[in-house]
């Protein structure tokens, strides 16, 4: 198995934050366009900007480890090893890889024949914070933890250590010369973060001693204090600094979950939080309704939305009834209710008047959102049935969907390797085709899938595939959940197969009955069918009915279930296991059309969409119903099943278990090395499983895998670059997986914090952080300097 690095859903779907534009030129400043949306961060000059202060960011969690190269580090591991750990090449408003003044004179290539040798020379004033000059002796000590050959090491990641012949001084203490056994075009991604040799000098101290501290660093902070009581990590301005000083005296990193960013911020325990589009909408009302209420005389009050902000007069009316009628019991209750309705409304009035104090700083993430088709097996196997699903979508009315609400650029993404503004970065899309819904269901019919087509099931299955459904056990179900059923678009469309498969159930009724109205959350064009309880109730009593029919051999048949090669559920309609001896007869077939729909060889097309349920997925799931409506007007039938988060990437996406999904994958400025495992051709196992990588379409070539082979060892970066670019038109072509757009990234801040917030595609300059000055104190420094 690959040690290249094994990234958890937490870190695909997560923003590398960036600060201000970095000194220094990155090669092929005019490649790759401009960027789809620059930074906004109230970049401000360091004299306009206070010493001292302390700042509040929320994190994700506490990390686990302080060791990047540990398979479960996370962005709070990366973000404060950005602040005290060296970084040779950090990335610039494009990003764009480009040289860090602050350890780095020069690093470039000297020589490219017999062999490629890399001469790092650093800045003289570097020093780790014990006082020991940054120097060969850590270069080497990290090149042979990450070189794969220790095993004793354990690491996530071995890309490019591997391709280092050996590491040895220059001509003074201030040189670094790496001769390569194998050209490597990404040598700038190596060494950023630079350990010190006391982490990575020994299997123990890499493997344990940097998990919960860092004794040894080399920033414009030191780690301070990692308090899991407080849930904070303090970072404390490095007196050893070298660089330009800290503005702050404190960063304090706060572990604070995304659904109560709201609450912290408005609770004074956050100065600057990335929030979701519910946080940002909150803060945009909070100041709609302080302007409101400067023009309104005695404005004040409850606002006008958030927690009975919905209650008709009617509602109201009989609330207050219940309470004060002779009921006592009844009274009691909605007494309390009243009550505790009462209390949730002040709060959030309380909360909406201090979110009047933030801002929202809005850019685009370093990261691009995708619809991953599983091409390991059933329908989208077949090439032309993934391109047809490509074809039928509208990339551009899915990205205003997420983005034009926010005043942000909603331009499809067209690349899988770069994004907009990176040198590599070309849109490719051409290479499949953009919307066009005759040419998807011509690539359809090519494949075998005719509309009206005859579907064959088990005599008294319910029709269509709620047959099939499974219900994720983890998730909880029921109004209000985030699981009120399993979506099918056009299942309850009568032109979609016989009216009589209703009509079976065993008195469970017409779906049609449970369906709700049409509301903001669900689009008019989706339906949705029974609770799991009613399907498991209904398809049990049928099971019965079929077992007693069939005798008591049945039973036994029916306590194990089908297993591929692989020991992986057999998806229905799948066929395997059919050669297994029974003595149960097979079940009677009733044979339906599938009316506007499509189907083949007696199945529909009918694919499992796969998305997450949780709090701050809401975006994802809209994209996801309008995606299911695309596809239904080329005849595939979509089932939009919601799972719960902790499962949707472990249970579904890693497993297999899917056939459409949503996700994320971040970018990168090396995408020869870090974007080859997501697209890598899945390899066979001994035991008969398929390495997969980080490729989680399973999808796949040798000549895709061959051009990153080349790309990742062509030193002329330009030719590389095309490469590259020659790689993701095979990508596109090979119709795995579809970029859709770039996440928006949303960023609370108080007003007068500066150079922070949306950083876009750059790396941090965390010791530019901080308070804007007063405009007095401005003015005193600016006649002082006369």
């Amino acid at each position: 198995m690959s040690q290249r690095r094994r990234r958890s859903l937490a870190f695909l779907t997560s923003g590398v934050l960036a600060l201000p534009l970095l000194a220094g030129c990155g090669a092929g400043d005019e490649e790759g366009g401009p960027v789809a949306a620059g930074q906004d961060i109230a970049m401000t000059s360091r004299d306009r900007v206070a010493d001292g202060g302390v700042v509040r960011w929320a994190v994700d969690t506490l990390p686990d480890t302080l060791n990047t190269f540990q398979a479960d580090a996370d962005a709070t591991t990366a973000r404060i090893a950005g602040a005290v750990l060296p970084q040779l090449f950090v990335m610039d408003a494009k990003g764009q890889p480009v040289a860090n003044p602050d350890y780095l004179e020069k690093a470039e290539i000297v020589a490219r024949e017999p062999k490629q040798v890399v001469l790092y020379k650093l800045n003289q004033q570097a020093v780790w914070s014990d006082g020991r000059e940054i120097g060969a002796a850590d270069f080497v000590a990290q090149w042979r933890a990450l070189n794969g050959k220790d095993s004793a090491y354990w690491t996530a990641r071995n890309a490019g250590y591997e391709r280092i012949e050996k590491i040895e001084r220059g001509k003074t203490d201030l040189e670094v010369k790496v001769t390569f056994a194998k050209p490597y075009t990404d040598w700038r991604s190596l060494f950023t973060p630079l350990y010190p040799k006391q982490v990575t000098g020994t299997p123990d101290a890499f493997n344990e001693g940097a998990r919960g501290a860092l004794k040894v660093t080399a920033g414009a902070f030191n780690l301070g204090a990692v308090d899991k009581k407080t849930a904070t990590v303090a970072l404390t301005r490095n007196a050893r600094w070298w660089g330009r000083p800290a503005k702050l005296d404190t960063l304090v990193l706060t572990a604070v979950p995304r659904a109560e960013r709201p609450a912290a911020l408005a609770a004074g325990k956050l100065d600057m939080a990335e929030i979701d589009r519910t946080g940002a909408d909150r803060i945009a009302l909070a100041h709609r309704d302080a302007k409101a209420a400067k023009g309104a005389e005695g404005a004040g009050g409850a606002p006008a939305h958030g927690p009975g902000a919905s209650v008709t007069a009617a509602q109201a009316t009989m609330s207050w009834a219940i309470a004060y009628g002779a009921d006592e019991s009844k009274a009691k209750e909605e007494q309390a209710s009243r009550a505790a309705n009462a209390e949730a409304a002040k709060k959030y009035a309380e909360e909406q008047n201090a979110l009047r104090t933030f801002a929202v700083r809005k850019s685009l993430e370093p990261a691009y959102t995708q619809l991953a088709m599983n091409g390991a097996s059933g329908p989208l196997a077949d090439e032309r049935v993934r391109r047809a699903v490509a074809r039928a979508l509208d990339r551009k009315a899915l990205a205003e969907i997420v983005l034009k609400p926010l005043g942000l650029p909603a331009k499809p993404v067209g690349s899988h390797l770069a994004l907009a503004g990176q040198p590599a970065y070309a849109d490719n899309s051409d290479a499949l085709g953009g919307q066009d819904t005759q040419a998807a269901q011509a690539l359809l019919a090519d494949a075998g899938w005719r509309r009206g087509g005859k579907i064959t099931e088990p005599a008294g299955a319910k029709a269509g595939p709620e047959a099939s459904s499974e219900d994720d056990g983890k998730t909880p179900s029921g109004p209000g959940t985030g699981n009120d059923g399993l979506y099918v678009v056009g299942q309850d469309d009568e032109r979609n197969g016989d009216e009589r498969a209703g009509d079976e159930q065993g008195g469970a009724g017409n779906p049609q009955d449970a369906r709700p109205a049409a509301g903001p959350g669900l689009s008019p064009a989706l339906t949705v069918t029974p609770l799991a309880a009613q399907q498991q109730a209904s398809l049990l009593a049928q099971a019965d009915v079929a077992r007693a029919a069939a005798g008591p051999d049945a039973a036994r048949d029916t306590a194990t279930t089908d297993t591929d090669a692989k020991g992986a559920p057999v998806r229905e309609g799948d066929g395997a296991g059919q050669g297994k001896a029974s003595a149960a007869p097979a079940p009677a077939k009733q044979a339906r059309t599938s009316g506007s729909m499509l189907a083949k060889d007696g199945k529909a097309l009918s694919l499992r969409f796969v998305l997450p349920s949780g709090p701050g997925s809401e975006s994802l799931r809209a994209v996801g119903e309008r995606i299911a409506q695309m596809l239904q007007k080329v005849g595939i039938q979509a089932e939009l099943k919601k799972v719960a988060d902790e499962s949707f990437f472990k249970d579904h996406i890693a497993s297999g278990q899917y056939d459409l999904a949503l996700y994320s994958w971040p970018a990168t400025a090396y995408p020869a090395t870090d974007a080859r495992p997501i697209f890598a051709k899945p390899e066979p196992a001994a035991d008969g499983s398929l390495l997969v990588e980080q490729n989680y379409t399973r999808v796949g070539t040798d000549h895709i895998d061959q051009l990153f082979d080349q790309a990742l060892g062509e030193l002329d970066e330009g030719a590389s670059r095309d490469l590259i670019r020659k790689a993701d038109a095979r990508i596109w072509a090979a119709a795995g997986s579809i970029p859709l757009y770039q996440r928006p990234e949303l960023v609370a801040v108080k007003p007068s914090l500066v150079n922070a917030g949306a950083f876009g595609l750059g790396a941090p300059r965390f010791q530019d952080i901080g308070w804007k000055k007063s405009p007095a104190a401005t003015e005193k420094n600016a006649k002082e300097k006369k």
